[in-house]
């Protein structure tokens, strides 16, 4: 995250959905990753913005209000009074902090799309788009669920969580509706759309400059032969900001205001005098020189595929994407977190409750970064018994505790695999784990030493 021309790298940490609370998995993941990230760069010297916030119009907010039969406006400022507790316990900081529901926020999305309208980087057309045959919702995003095309895990019309890759309710397999299970039935809809096919040189281009996991990699590889899909920018739809001007009667798509979003807040933050697409383009060229994502894998195809070409569309000139760093699924005694089923660790309960340098420090220690990780109360005792002198300044003490060392075991031979391949991190695992009696028959031990 060099500087570039003394302009600032905008560091995004990922909204999140107002469909419930932040619970230590998402933590583990993006969170507290972007804000130590900022912190330790902003420490060397280095120019970054970070911008965070809140997502209410992913349809997935609307479902869950259904599911729970709550008014979805005042489940919405529950959870964000529950979100800005936990960023506040976490310690989790930002140079601005969006809120859609803002009015100056939807205006700002409003105009930036339908000048973008007028000046056809976007356009009208009848697109065929599906509706369910029994309750009559359109399809979409969390409205249609079946299997991914490419992996056949099961998944929504948005993404799929394992592989990373796009999906909608034209390309799932089976696919039904998530509210009744009714069958889709194609409809023909005016709609704006995006043609990312267009901006293929420019997203070749991002693809090739910015710093990107492999299993990032391995989402954009198959759109460097394959066709890039037309993606609509705003449906018939009945959540999300509603569109004025030429989008009156549509809800706009959440991932394309997400988009337009990381171009409008930081420009908007650092030249309020900036007025539409053109003035926020330019704040934003002057300022910053790129964006460095933190998400899930999940969100692969929007962070390197749709937000560049949305940037694109608007008058972006040059790749704005720096790199991406994401995660895996952090479990829970051995299960994924599912509010659901209510097996989750609810984060502003959790850091109230906690030391929030010691969580902290504990996440980062088992972060997924690379494979899924587990929290245990115990490892997160243990840890918490191990550091917090070390903290207050005493090196006083034995090894690393037994209840830690399967942890840096496994992190010891994670990173000598080969897409991950760092034998010093390996290496440092391992003597903490043969600090706690661990580990001396282990695949690590066995190939550092060349037994």
């Amino acid at each position: 995250m060099t500087e570039s021309a003394g302009r600032a790298t905008v560091i995004v940490i990922p909204q999140p959905t107002l469909n419930g609370p932040l619970h230590v998995g998402h933590l583990s993941g993006p969170f507290i990753a972007a804000d130590i990230a900022a912190r330790a760069a902003r420490g060397r010297g280095e120019r970054v913005f970070t911008l965070a916030g809140v997502d209410v119009h992913p349809n997935f907010v609307m479902s869950k209000a259904e599911n729970r039969g709550v008014e979805v406006h005042q489940m919405v400022a529950d959870y964000r009074s529950q979100i800005k507790v936990a960023f506040d316990l976490a310690r989790i900081g930002c140079d601005t902090f969006l809120d859609p529901e803002q009015p100056d926020f939807e205006q700002a999305i409003n105009l930036m799309l339908n000048q973008m309208l007028d000046a056809g980087s976007l356009e009208m057309r009848e697109m065929v788009l599906h509706r369910c045959a029994d309750c009559g919702r359109t399809l979409h995003h969390a409205y249609v669920v079946g299997k991914c095309p490419s992996c056949g895990s099961g998944a929504n019309g948005l993404s799929c969580e394992p592989c990373g890759g796009f999906t909608s309710a034209a390309t799932l397999v089976q696919p039904s509706c998530a509210r009744c299970g009714g069958d889709p039935t194609p409809m023909v809809a005016t709609v704006a759309v995006l043609r990312l096919e267009n901006h293929r040189d420019q997203l070749i281009a991002e693809w090739t400059r910015a710093e990107l996991p492999p299993r990032v990699r391995s989402v954009v590889a198959q759109y460097l032969t394959a066709p890039l899909p037309d993606y609509p920018v705003a449906y018939p739809t009945d959540w999300g900001i509603e569109g004025t001007g030429a989008l009156s009667g549509l809800r706009i798509d959440f991932p394309a205001e997400l988009g337009l979003s990381y171009l409008y807040g930081p420009a908007h933050a650092l030249d309020p005098a900036a007025a539409g697409l053109t003035g926020w383009v330019e704040a934003w060229q002057q300022h910053f020189s790129g964006l460095w994502h933190f998400n899930g894998i999940d969100n692969a195809f929007y962070f390197a595929v749709l937000y560049p070409a949305v940037f694109a569309a608007a008058g972006v000139g040059r790749p704005t994407m720096r790199g991406a760093t994401v995660n895996e699924l952090f479990l829970l005694e051995g299960l994924k977190f599912s509010s659901s089923r209510n097996h989750a660790l609810w984060a502003n309960e959790f850091l109230a409750a906690e030391d929030a340098e010691l969580v902290r420090l504990f996440l980062s220690w088992h972060r997924p970064d690379r494979y899924e990780t587990n929290f245990t109360d115990e490892a997160f005792r243990a840890f918490s018994d191990y550091v917090r002198p070390l903290l207050a300044g005493s090196a006083a003490g034995a090894g690393l505790p037994v209840q830690l060392a399967a942890g840096e075991l496994e992190r010891a031979e994670q990173s000598l695999r080969l897409v991950s391949l760092d034998p010093a991190m390996a290496l440092r695992c391992l003597l903490a784990a043969l600090s706690a009696g661990q580990g001396r028959d282990s695949v690590a031990l066995a190939a550092l030493t060349g037994r």
